[in-house]
């Protein structure tokens, strides 16, 4: 899903995590998926925004000639205003739009 278009609100949203838990059936489970998942939205938010602002690099960056440039500003503001990772997360999945799998349980493994 791309981040750029979800509906995930701006602010911190209370949820009902006995609600959202209902499709694991345990708490702990689903906020480790929420987080796994918020890990790599961040990961490609700051990858994009890295990719961005390489573009207005300059070459000669010495600690005397430190300049704005307008359009890095404009970016940066961009990316701050764009919904939290976690948020984004928590919303895919109350959407139902994260797939999660579990690893098989080993069971009376004999050591």
């Amino acid at each position: 899903m791309d981040y750029k278009k979800s509906n995930a609100p701006i602010n911190t949203v209370t949820r009902d995590m006995i609600e959202l838990s209902a499709d694991t059936g345990n708490v702990y489970e689903t906020v480790a998926i929420i987080a796994k998942r918020a890990n790599q939205i961040a990961a490609e938010m700051k990858q994009d925004l890295e990719k961005k602002l390489q573009e207005f690099a300059s070459i000669n960056d010495n600690l005397e000639e430190v300049s704005e440039n307008r359009e890095q500003i404009e970016i940066s503001r961009y990316f701050e205003k764009l919904p939290k990772p976690t948020l984004i997360a928590a919303q895919e999945y109350a959407d139902h739009k994260l797939n999660f799998r579990r690893p098989s349980k080993p069971s009376n493994i004999d050591l």
